[in-house]
This record gives C-alpha cells, structure tokens and sequence, in this order.
C-alpha cells in the first residue's frame, strides 16, 4: 500500500469529502491519495485536492498522522485559494469503473459527521468534530489503525 496524504477543508461549517460508491459499499472519505515519487507529502495533498475536486489549497498545517496497516497517512488543515468545487479532473472521474467505483465531491455539514458510520478514516472525522468544539491539537496527533 502506497503512503497517502489526506486533507481536511472546512467551509460554512461543512467538511469536503468524496462519497464512493464500490462494488456494494457506500462510504465517505476525506479527500487525498498516494504521494508520488520525489513528492513531499504537502505537494501530494495540494495535488490530489485539485485532481478531486477541482480546488486549489494551501496548506495551513499537518493535523494528524493515522498509521494504516502499517503504511503512514498525514492529514493536513488547508485552505482553498482558487478553483471551483465539482470540478476534478482526476483518473477517479469518467465512466463507472466496476474496480474504482464512482468520485462525488460533496459538503458534509460538520453536525452531521458523527451521525454516519461511514465516513473514513473515523477517527479523522472525530477529530474534526472535537477540534471544531475545542480547537486544533497544537501538536499532529498520531493514530494507529487496522
């Protein structure tokens, strides 16, 4: 599995996420995916946002580090700079691919995250929820999943 880099971007109190759509499986999860080759991961998070949905970022700052199976998955604060939501280009887009299933960029109002059980990784929705309530962790906090 390759290193991914994830991102979380707040608006209007809503949370940009993809909705897929995968074989039988209907979830949510925050924007992002593997660093390339000669890639820092803040230029990976930056690339896969645009390629997604459309955005342009900036990021403000690296929020958490989820160990999956092994493999590390920053996630990082951005900003949006430019661009139009609903807009990526990426190889997700196109016809339905039975592998890849189907990419939808939507807003999750904030209020609404802990109410599905299907938004990934969880604990990166948990955290935002908490850190809208009580602030960001003033360090990148590390979690370890299965």
């Amino acid at each position: 599995m390759r290193i991914r880099a994830g991102v979380i971007l707040i608006e209007d109190d809503k949370v940009a996420l993809i909705e897929r759509q995968r074989a039988s499986l209907h979830y949510y999860a925050f924007p992002g995916g593997g660093v390339d080759d000669g890639e820092s991961y803040e230029q990976a998070a930056i690339r896969e946002m645009e390629e997604e949905t459309g955005l342009k970022v900036k990021v403000i700052r690296r929020i958490a580090d989820i160990h999956y199976k092994g493999n590390p998955q920053p996630y990082f604060l951005i900003e949006k700079i430019g661009g139009e939501f609903g807009t990526g280009t990426g190889e997700e887009f196109g016809e339905y691919d039975p592998v890849r299933g189907t990419y939808h960029p939507m807003w999750m109002p904030i209020a609404e995250l802990s109410e599905h059980d299907n938004v990934y990784p969880a604990d990166v929705a948990a955290l935002v929820v908490k850190s809208i309530k009580d602030g960001w962790p003033a360090e990148p906090i590390i979690i370890f999943e299965e």
